[in-house]
């Protein structure tokens, strides 16, 4: 169960960071967030907003339909929205990027909010993901060749689609990290500093300032 939740709590936070829902709304969004093959009932949906209002990440009020919705609909509906502290929370998730991050069961939920994740954050959980999937082309590569003498044609052409598979998605994920490495240049040059540094340029003008002022006091 915590698995899940691992999953389904920054999804939900990151939802609700974009604008407040009620929880027909929101797993609709749920739905296309984690894909078709992780449909999300209410069943799981309900427990999990209960946890985050416990822990006062969120919180739920009461909204009234209004006139122009169906006379089907008139019982209140409680619509969600970020605490303070829910954002607090959701931006040291958006900051982390260790290992899970980048695992299957998580790098789509955390890809579908990179427009909320600074761009140093995004390129590392880009180039952890290749490594792992590189990883893995490479021990279905050795056991595809260790065992396709033994195996029947649709056991062959499954093995084959499965490595057809990662080898799109490592092109994908090449395709990102140059496009990410191509901004961070971008900022770089726009900044004349190189990427990371801290401590602001400082402008000639001041400089020839401190030097005229120092000519004077000899």
């Amino acid at each position: 169960m915590r698995g899940r939740s691992d999953v389904l709590e920054p999804a939900i936070l990151g939802l609700l960071h974009e604008s407040p829902m009620h929880g027909y709304e929101l797993r609709k969004r749920l739905n296309l967030v984690l894909g078709s093959f992780r449909a999300l009932s209410y069943g799981s949906l309900y427990p999990c907003l209960k946890s985050l209002v416990d822990r006062g990440w969120i919180v739920g009020t009461e909204s009234t339909p209004s006139a122009g919705h169906a006379v089907a609909s008139k019982r209140a509906r409680i619509v969600y929205q970020l605490t303070a502290d829910g954002k607090e929370h959701l931006q040291q998730v958006l900051a982390s990027s260790g290992p899970s991050s980048w695992e299957d069961e998580n790098f789509d939920v955390r890809f579908a909010f990179f427009g909320q994740t600074d761009a140093e954050t995004r390129l590392r959980i880009l180039e952890g993901r290749r490594t792992r999937l590189t990883e893995r082309l490479e021990t279905i590569r050795q056991s595809f060749a260790r065992t396709r003498e033994r195996m029947d044609e649709y056991t062959l052409e499954l093995q084959r689609h499965g490595l057809e598979q990662v080898e799109r998605e490592v092109r994908w994920l090449d395709g990102l990290i140059d496009n990410e490495r191509g901004h961070r240049r971008a900022r770089t040059a726009g900044t004349g500093r190189p990427a990371g540094a801290d401590s602001p340029a400082v402008p000639s003008d001041s400089v020839d300032t401190a030097n005229t002022t120092e000519k004077e006091r000899g």
